[in-house]
């Protein structure tokens, strides 16, 4: 039997807000995040509280960060006084993850992050979570299904895009599950699918400017690799026969090891 978790407060659209309801699911990320006892878990966006509650029970403390200032009372409430549960009120896409886990739970090394994220906000906070994952040892997102596609399509799939190689070049990916819209309230139209990062070593793909190359190589997806980043990299040209690449392939052909060798040869190539 599905168990359904009861809540009164109404979900804002404005938000991207889709409440998970199904214990069952609930349970399932839970699982996938693992907590051990006395572990720190960041969870962005916590709702209505239904993945805080499982967590807290399986010993962990939780730094939740929650953007709508009407459910952060509420979550005070119902889960402050058990001592290891704090809420900030704060944008997740733009905070310091590393000075808040020292603020609130110093000597921490590395926490784990759960996070059900609305599709507008996908972009912005990948992005933002691959500068900060030196601070995390895993994270377990649920997004709608399109977005768990495109992060894991595969090199040759229409599907391959910016935010695939990105996520690719931070973290190894897993996908794991789906999950039906009928577990939210209120329900969605589409599916969402739960996905399991882990980050990767620091490297020379870190940083706004393997952002902009990718950006510029992802720019026009009829056009060639060559055709894409000539405008932005007149050394292209030339970094493409020095990393072995085709130029007239199209981005999406590409493999993560094949974008991080061109990048390379880009940076040795001054501008003509």
């Amino acid at each position: 039997m599905v168990e359904k978790i009861e809540y009164s407060m109404r979900a804002k659209r404005s938000l991207g807000q889709n409440f998970l309801v199904d214990g069952n699911y609930v349970s399932k990320i839970v699982n996938a995040v693992h907590p051990e006892k006395d572990e720190v878990v960041i969870e962005i966006g916590p709702g209505r509280g239904a993945l805080t509650r499982e967590l807290l029970e399986r010993g962990a403390k939780v730094l939740a960060i929650e953007l709508d200032r009407e459910l952060v009372p509420k979550l005070r409430d119902d889960h402050g006084l058990t001592g290891r549960f704090i809420v900030v009120e704060a944008d997740a896409s733009e905070a310091d993850l590393r000075e808040l886990i020292d603020q609130f739970y110093p000597g921490t090394p590395k926490a784990k992050l759960v996070a059900n994220l609305p599709y507008y906000i996908s972009t912005a906070i990948l992005q933002h979570l691959s500068a900060e994952r030196h601070c995390l040892s895993k994270l377990v997102l649920m997004f709608q299904r399109e977005v768990v596609e495109r992060i894991t399509a595969k090199p040759g799939s229409s599907e391959r895009g910016y935010l695939t190689v990105l996520v690719e070049a931070a973290f190894a990916v897993e996908r794991l599950f789906d999950v039906p819209p009928e577990a939210f309230r209120p329900r969605p139209k589409i599916w969402s699918s739960v996905v399991r990062l882990i980050p990767k070593a620091q490297s020379s793909a870190d940083g706004d400017a393997f952002r902009r190359f990718l950006s510029s190589g992802f720019s026009q997806k009829r056009k060639t690799i060559a055709n894409n980043l000539k405008r932005s990299y007149p050394e292209a040209a030339v970094a493409l026969a020095d990393a072995c690449i085709d130029p007239k392939r199209r981005a999406e052909t590409l493999e993560l090891s094949e974008w991080l060798r061109l990048y390379d040869a880009i940076a040795v190539h001054p501008k003509p």
